[in-house]
């Protein structure tokens, strides 16, 4: 089922079944596997595999060179930076055939993933956090959470425009207000 103004390049693949929503853009020598879902409004850029069984949200932008593998789901508003990996084992040989051990990865609504940054496979993303180029995630991010380095760490918050927070831990973009509560961020209107 893809929509009718879905646009695929004459040089990607999109095998079937697969959905792709309304509005959706597949760029130069991409290849969509069967049992993939992609949302409305993607752009997926030159040198991207999603799947076989890959939840791809609502707006989610995936730069240049990405694999998205089995098990991976994206949750809508998703930015996945040019030459980010994603891992599916996590201790592959090429000698064992390890498919059966693939790990779900989770990624939150609005989540950012930086430039050649790496998320280890099993590990939950939070929303609206932002990974730092070239970081390495090895564990469970929070919401809001800016994580940098190897292996990645908190070093701050960001807010949902994607801004980092000050002290005050209010938006200067947006003026939005978010509050911290047991090493956790909210914003303070959220209603939830």
């Amino acid at each position: 089922m893809i929509a009718p103004d879905v646009f695929v390049h004459e040089s990607a693949y999109v095998d079937e079944p697969v959905e792709i929503g309304a509005g959706t853009k597949i760029w130069h020598f991409s290849h969509v596997l069967p049992n993939t879902r992609i949302g409305e409004r993607c752009i997926l850029g030159q040198n991207v595999m999603a799947g076989p069984d890959v939840v791809i949200g609502n707006g989610c932008k995936i730069q240049n060179n990405v694999a998205l593998y089995r098990g991976i789901e994206l949750e809508d508003d998703v930015f996945c930076g040019p030459s980010c990996v994603f891992t599916n084992v996590l201790t592959p040989r090429a000698h064992i055939e390890r498919k059966s051990e693939f790990a779900k990865t989770h990624v939150g609504r609005g989540a950012t993933i930086g430039a050649n940054a790496t998320v280890i496979c099993g590990n939950r993303l939070g929303a609206w956090c932002m990974i730092a180029a070239g970081a390495v995630v090895t564990s469970d991010v929070a919401e809001y959470a800016l994580v940098a380095g190897v292996p990645a760490r908190r070093i701050g918050w960001v807010s949902r425009a994607g801004e980092r927070l000050g002290e005050d831990l209010i938006c200067p973009r947006t003026g939005e207000r978010y509050v911290e509560k047991d090493g956790k961020l909210e914003r303070a209107d959220d209603d939830r």
